[in-house]
């Protein structure tokens, strides 16, 4: 039965394990709302290493649910609750990665790497960054549309831009002329979720793996590192997700050394505990996304964001493609302080919902509102001294080169002109 409905992707069975065997142990054990207590005791109710039996639709909707009562048990915001938990004595409202160009598996276009975000850094607040994002998304519609038509302003499930070009270069020059357009060179940073195991082919990369199958085509993991290098170098690009496959250790160790930008791991960490301390050892990478769908309950995502700032990562909050519009994760990153948080483009109601959220903890925090900036600090001087300079701090300082490179771009060829 529960594999026809809904074609597989129904909830009836996590709510049958929730109303016949968690919620009976939740009342019975009678646990404090407050401490968390009961990720760890569904965890050994479940009693598998990987949730399979009540599944993370109902470990994690349960663990969610538990820390929103926690929040109304000791009458205070769900952010700070969330800041409690973790041993944070201030919070921190993040910078926002929109997703604006979208390819890889999210897409129908030939588009090989998956997310092209923008970063307005140089906001001095959510809500500046909020219109920041929101200029350069709808200057990127219109630079779209001119150049490859309407059709091409489609949207996908992340509210992004979806043109049907094969050149990753192409998204990011599309990118840098919107920036240009809205007038934010100077406040935005460009990011990229190249999400590689998908291009992975026995141990080459196919950026074009969406076309018919072609090995003479597939390129060494050197050849797409220098690929990278060449965007670093002609782009503001700050930020790269999921370079290499997610068992490529190798080429993640050598491209993270060699460049100094925020390296993020997603598939080669998946928010677990064990590949989070295999890639902190093997310097892998420099920057945790996290997801607490990945993992299956809030207690073990926390525990791997503090875990990752102990070894002096960055961490950045994620959505799901498959996203609610719940707005959880909102709060979660304001009360981790973490400095930034990916959950889409300024459009598509359950992406717009967690940006108004921190539109409305920005507000409710009033004159007390500390932004992203704070991370530049050295630890003991953020406020409350909690946490570790996440590489959002150095997000900022990369800004004047990226100023310089968004000025550098090659200007188009007169008519008429010989090509260079």
């Amino acid at each position: 039965m529960y594999k026809t409905r809904y074609i597989g992707k129904g909830v009836s069975k996590a709510v049958e394990h929730i109303d016949k065997t968690i919620a009976p142990a939740l009342v019975s054990k009678k646990l404090n709302v407050t401490e968390q207590k009961i990720d760890k005791l569904m965890i050994k109710m479940d009693g598998t290493e990987n949730k399979s039996k009540f599944g993370a639709n109902a470990i994690l909707g349960v663990s969610l649910t538990v820390c929103k009562a926690g929040a109304v048990e000791k009458g205070v915001p769900l952010y700070r609750h969330i800041a409690d938990l973790v041993g944070n004595s201030e919070v921190i409202l993040p910078v926002p990665a929109f997703n604006v160009i979208i390819g890889g598996s999210h897409a129908g276009n030939k588009l090989g790497m998956q997310e092209f975000m923008i970063l307005p850094v140089g906001a001095a607040n959510v809500r500046e960054a909020m219109r920041i994002g929101a200029e350069v998304y709808h200057n990127l519609k219109n630079v779209i549309k001119e150049k490859y038509g309407k059709d091409a302003t489609n949207v996908g499930n992340e509210g992004g831009f979806a043109p049907n070009v094969l050149e990753n270069k192409e998204g990011l020059e599309l990118l840098r002329t919107a920036i240009g357009k809205a007038g934010y060179t100077d406040k935005v940073v460009i990011s990229m979720d190249v999400v590689a195991s998908e291009l992975y082919r026995s141990g080459k990369y196919d950026l074009d793996f969406k076309s018919p199958d072609d090995p003479s085509r597939y390129i060494s993991p050197d050849q797409l590192a220098d690929l990278y290098k060449s965007f670093i170098k002609d782009y503001p690009v700050v930020s790269i997700e999921d370079p290499f496959d997610q068992d490529d250790w190798a080429a993640w160790q050598k491209f993270t050394a060699s460049e100094g930008i925020q390296v993020v791991g997603d598939d080669l960490t998946v928010t677990n505990p064990k590949r989070i301390a295999k890639a902190t050892n093997e310097k892998s990478c420099n920057c945790l996304l996290l997801k607490v769908n990945q993992i299956g309950s809030l207690t073990e995502p926390l525990q791997a964001c503090k875990l990752a700032q102990a070894n002096g990562w960055g961490v950045m909050v994620s959505h799901c493609s498959g996203e609610t519009e719940d707005t959880f994760i909102a709060d979660l990153v304001v009360g981790l302080c973490t400095g930034h948080i990916k959950t889409g483009a300024p459009c598509r109601s359950e992406r717009l919902a967690k940006y108004n959220q921190l539109l409305r903890i920005e507000e409710e925090l009033g004159s007390k509102a500390v932004c992203w900036q704070e991370l530049q600090k050295p630890p003991g001087q953020v406020s409350g001294g909690q946490a570790s300079p996440s590489v959002a701090c150095w997000l900022i300082r990369l800004l004047p080169s990226c100023q310089l490179r968004q000025l550098q771009a090659p200007r188009p060829t007169p008519a008429g002109a010989p090509a260079s």
